[in-house]
């Protein structure tokens, strides 16, 4: 299992994930699930995975062997020939659902399921930065403004610090220590997942991410991060306000 999120912000894009990957208590490991695309000038997208890791990968390939292939005469339809990121999306979708279609079968004998689900984020020609969640049946949905963040993955645990906190006026600054905050909360709560944590700045205006850090357990950024959050959270519920019943004689 794995944690991944985006978000939609007013001055760009935000996107962040762990790295654990775990076949049980016995086969534990380390892989990227942040990827990086800028195939022309007037492009750039960052795809989030989560899932079956061989069906990521295999994506990921074929993403790539379309890319090399070229968009000249009759080659394939890649990340060079569309012309919005939705269409980005739906193309990913339809590599994702034939390469479940491949292999199903196969790893549902052993009792494997082969889904994979992804976040998209980045932008095509002059259209504005965009966020699109990428489900395994192929089809997508895009983060607004009213809702702007995404995630894939194990999500629960995370979920109700972006709930409070995820607004689109945050900075990208703001926007990178909530998604580290999201990420580090469902750590605490889920083994299976787990530092390097990744995160990407993608600024409104650039032509690609501005910033990408890769933070290991032992980071000095993220003990501070997560050291700083969790004395905030004692010194809050020290002052919750206290029931009408303390202080009060015993009835």
């Amino acid at each position: 299992m794995t944690y991944c999120v985006g978000l939609l912000l007013d001055q760009g894009l935000v996107l962040a994930s762990d790295s654990r990957t775990n076949a049980g208590v016995d086969h534990i490991s380390s892989y990227s699930k942040l990827h990086l695309f800028q195939p022309a000038p007037d492009r750039y997208f960052v795809l989030l995975a989560a899932g079956n890791l061989a069906t990521t990968r295999e994506v990921l390939d074929r993403i790539r062997r379309d890319l090399d292939r070229g968009p000249g005469g009759e080659g394939p339809e890649s990340l060079t020939t569309v012309q919005y990121l939705f269409e980005a999306a739906l193309y990913i979708g339809r590599v994702n659902r034939d390469v479940q279609l491949l292999h199903g079968p196969a790893l549902r004998e052993v009792g494997a399921a082969p889904e994979a689900t992804f976040i998209l984020g980045g932008r095509v020609g002059n259209e504005a930065p965009g966020l699109l969640l990428i489900y395994p049946q192929g089809n997508a949905i895009a983060a607004t403004p009213e809702t702007p963040y995404l995630q894939i993955g194990e999500s629960k645990f995370g979920k109700s610090d972006l709930d409070r906190f995820a607004r689109s006026g945050l900075s990208l600054e703001d926007g990178a220590r909530l998604c580290l905050v999201s990420l580090e909360s469902t750590a605490q709560a889920n083994l299976t997942v787990a530092p390097p944590f990744e995160v990407v700045l993608c600024p409104r205006d650039w032509s690609g991410p501005s910033q990408r850090l890769k933070l290991d357990a032992d980071s000095p950024d993220l003990v501070a991060l997560t050291a700083s959050w969790e004395a905030s959270q004692q010194q809050a519920f020290a002052a919750l306000p206290r029931f009408s019943w303390e202080g009060a004689a015993p009835a």
